[in-house]
């Protein structure tokens, strides 16, 4: 027999896509049945989601608060332009998705900012779905009324 060694495969690192071809950093965030494609580049600071200003299209000031978190905690509020492509779901379903999207889109501009979006959760899905209603109950969970007679 001959001695054959074998190369063990060195651990997989994360690849940075980088700009596209137009400059834009791509994100894309799910929450719920809500998707959101995310795009930044450098900029003045404009953000816009399904062609609106963000301010009208997230009239929840929560809403608001929570996707902003994202460039105040990195410091690139004002120094990058964000546009949203969000899809599916309620308000609060597209909001995580936007707010997971811009979290990824963020840490492919800047791998460096990676500990900071992981440490405030930036980068972890809510997987959290409607459950699906079950045959003989009305509902998810609730049965229907037991009748003794």
């Amino acid at each position: 027999m001959t001695d054959q060694t074998t190369e063990i495969p060195a651990p997989a690192t994360r690849i940075s896509r980088g700009p596209d071809k137009m400059g834009w950093t791509w994100g894309t965030g799910r929450r719920k049945t809500a998707v959101a494609r995310v795009r930044i580049k450098p900029g003045t600071g404009n953000f816009e989601v399904n062609g609106k200003d963000f301010v009208e299209f997230f009239v929840e000031e929560r809403d608001r608060q929570n996707i902003l978190a994202v460039l105040d905690t990195t410091g690139l509020k004002g120094k990058v332009d964000v546009k949203v492509n969000a899809c599916g779901g309620g308000t609060t379903g597209q909001c995580g998705a936007t707010l997971l999207g811009l979290g990824r889109a963020v840490m492919d501009y800047d791998a460096t900012l990676e500990p900071i979006l992981r440490e405030h959760g930036f980068l972890t899905r809510d997987a959290r779905k409607v459950e699906r209603k079950k045959y003989g109950q009305s509902g998810a969970r609730r049965r229907y009324q037991f009748s003794k007679r």
